[in-house]
C-alpha cells in the first residue's frame, strides 16, 4: 500500500526549476540539493545549452526514500527544445522508478500538432495531440520572466506545458520583497518569488522560491502532500553526495477517530472531513461512489456508498460518451493493445457476456496472478506487471485497469486513501490505488490488491481523490490534497 510520493515531488520539481531560473549563460550547470522534512533524499541538476537558433534545457530529479525499510530511487529527467524566442520545438522525458523506465519524445510542428513517442520495455507507442495553446516551456519561461523583472509587487499568469505529466499546469506569480535567506550556512540577500500552481478539480500548490539579482533560483520551499519540502543550491559534491534515510510510511496515514470493524458489511460511510492546522482549502471530488458536501466553516461532509454492478449489461461498451470512450483507449501506463495484457484479459474473462461478471473475474484474476506483493517498484506500467508479476497497490491497479481496457470494458486508476486496521504497524487510512470500471452508466470499484490480501475488494473504506489513465499527472494532482485534511468523525450504516 502506498502513493507515490517521490514521483509527485520529482514532477513538482522539474515544473519549479522550469519556473524559476533564467539561466542566462549558455552550457551552465547548477546542482541544488533535495530536502524532505529536513532530511537530503536527493538533487536536482539543471543545464541550458544554446546551438543557433535552439535552446536546449534539461532538469533532472533524483529522489531516494524509504518505505518499511525498503530503499527505493525515483529519477526524472525533462528536456524541452525551443526557439531562441521561446517557440516549442520538442521535448523528452525519462522516468525511472524502481527497476522500471519510460521514455517519451515530442515534436511539435508549426501548426501546434505534437507527435509522440513512448518506449517502455522495447515497445513503442505513437499517438498525437494538440499543443495547448499559450503553453510554454522552459526558454518561453525564462524570457517571460525577463520581461517582468523582479520588482516587488508584480504579479502575472502563464501556462506552463511539463513533458513529465504530459499537461499544461496553469501558474500564478508574484513577486515579493527581498530577504535575507540561509542556503546551507550561508547567508545571502534574495528576492521571494511565490508560485501557485493551480491543479484543476483538486486545489492549489503554492511554493516560495528565492532568486538572486540574474533571475537563478538558490532556494525553494513547497509542501508536498503533506510533507515539507525544500530545494537548496550548493555545490555539485554535496548534491550528489550521501542522502539521508527518510522512512514514509508513517507518514502515509491518516489518523481514525476508531476502528472500522468488519467493514466489508457496511452499506455506506460517512466521514466528517476539517482541514488541518495552517493547511489551505483542500478539495474532495464526487463521484458515482462518493458524494461530497461543502460546509461554510471549511468542512466537507463525504459519504461514501460503493455502487453495485448491475447484472445483464454487456460488453464491449457501445455507447458514444467521450469520457467513457477515452477509458477504453490503450495508453502509456495502460496498454491494454500489449499481446500479453490481452491474453490475460482474455484468460480472466472466459466465455462470459456480462460485464460485471467479468470485471469481477479480472479483479480475482489479477488479485492471484501478482505474486510478489514488493515495495521496491516504483510505478510500474500494466505491461511491465503483465512480465515481472510484482508490485503493490498501484501495480494491481493498473494491470486491473488494462485489462478491463482490453476487453472493451471502461476502466480508470483511482488514488486516494483507504482504510487499514494494520499496515506495519500503522492503523488508520493510508495512500491507496485501486481501479473503476464503467458498468451500466455507473462507475463501479474494483481492488485487486485487498482482494488478494484476503479484504474482499472495494469498500466504503476507500475515499476518492483522483482517478485517470494512471498517468504521473494524475499523482500531480493529489498534492494538493493529500494532508490537507483529517478525518473527525466516521459514521457507519450497516447493510
Amino acid at each position: 500500500m502506498k502513493i507515490k510520493y517521490a514521483l509527485s515531488v520529482c514532477l513538482f520539481f522539474a515544473v519549479i526549476a522550469c519556473l524559476a531560473g533564467s539561466k542566462a549563460v549558455a552550457d551552465e550547470t547548477e546542482y541544488l540539493a533535495v530536502f524532505m522534512e529536513g532530511k537530503k533524499v536527493g538533487y536536482a541538476i539543471e543545464t541550458r545549452t544554446v546551438s543557433g537558433d535552439k535552446v536546449t534545457t534539461t532538469e533532472q530529479v533524483s529522489i531516494t526514500i524509504s518505505r518499511g525499510g525498503i530503499s527505493m530511487t525515483v529519477e526524472m529527467t525533462e528536456t524541452s527544445i525551443e526557439t531562441t524566442s521561446g517557440e516549442p520545438l520538442g521535448f523528452e522525458a525519462t522516468q525511472k522508478l524502481g527497476a522500471m523506465a519510460m521514455k517519451v519524445t515530442g515534436k511539435v510542428d508549426k501548426q501546434g500538432k505534437v507527435t509522440l513517442s513512448t518506449t517502455s520495455m522495447g515497445a513503442e507507442q505513437k499517438r498525437t495531440l494538440q499543443w495547448p495553446q499559450g503553453a510554454v516551456m522552459a526558454e518561453g519561461l525564462r524570457l517571460l520572466t525577463l520581461k517582468k523583472g523582479l520588482k516587488e509587487g508584480t504579479e502575472y499568469s502563464v501556462k506552463i506545458f511539463s513533458p513529465g505529466v504530459m499537461q499544461a499546469v496553469d501558474a500564478q506569480i508574484s513577486i515579493g520583497p527581498e530577504q535575507n535567506v540561509d542556503l546551507l550556512g550561508r547567508v545571502v540577500t534574495l528576492r521571494e518569488v511565490t508560485t501557485t500552481l493551480i491543479m484543476p478539480g483538486a486545489g492549489e500548490v503554492i511554493s516560495t522560491s528565492y532568486v538572486d539579482r540574474d533571475l537563478r533560483m538558490q532556494k525553494n520551499v513547497m509542501p508536498i502532500a503533506g510533507l515539507q519540502v525544500e530545494m537548496v543550491a550548493c555545490a555539485r559534491e554535496f548534491a550528489l553526495g550521501k542522502n539521508d534515510v527518510l522512512e514514509l510510511i508513517d507518514k502515509m496515514f491518516l489518523a481514525s477517530p476508531g476502528p472500522l470493524n468488519n467493514i466489508a458489511a457496511a452499506q455506506s460511510i460517512t466521514y466528517n472531513l476539517s482541514p488541518v492546522k495552517g493547511a489551505s482549502d483542500f478539495t474532495i471530488p464526487s463521484s458515482d461512489n462518493q458524494e461530497a458536501q461543502r460546509l461554510g466553516n471549511g468542512t466537507i461532509i463525504l459519504k461514501v456508498e460503493p455502487v453495485v454492478a448491475p447484472a445483464g449489461v454487456k460488453f464491449p461498451y457501445k455507447g458514444t460518451d467521450a469520457a467513457i470512450l477515452e477509458a477504453m483507449k490503450p495508453t502509456r501506463y495502460l496498454q491494454s493493445d500489449n499481446e500479453r495484457v490481452i491474453e490475460l484479459a482474455r484468460r480472466a474473462v472466459g466465455e462470459t457476456k456480462d460485464a460485471a461478471e467479468a470485471a469481477r473475474k479480472i479483479e480475482a484474476f489479477v488479485a492471484g496472478y501478482i505474486e510478489n506483493r514488493s515495495l521496491s517498484v516504483g510505478y510500474a506500467s500494466a505491461a511491465e506487471v503483465a512480465a515481472s508479476r510484482q508490485g503493490d497497490c498501484s501495480e494491481f491497479a493498473v494491470l486491473t485497469a488494462a485489462m478491463c481496457r482490453a476487453v472493451g470494458i471502461p476502466a480508470q486508476v483511482v488514488a486516494g486513501v483507504a482504510y487499514v486496521d494494520d499496515f506495519m504497524g500503522n492503523q488508520g487510512f493510508g495512500g491507496h490505488a485501486w481501479t473503476q470500471a464503467y458498468i451500466g452508466g455507473k462507475w463501479v470499484g474494483l481492488d485487486a490488491s485487498f482482494k488478494g490480501g484476503g479484504r474482499g475488494g472495494y469498500d466504503a473504506g476507500h475515499i476518492i481523490l483522483a482517478a485517470g489513465n494512471g498517468e504521473p499527472g494524475d499523482l500531480f494532482n493529489l498534492a494538493p490534497t493529500l494532508g490537507q485534511f483529517k478525518i473527525d468523525k466516521v459514521t457507519v450504516e450497516k447493510k
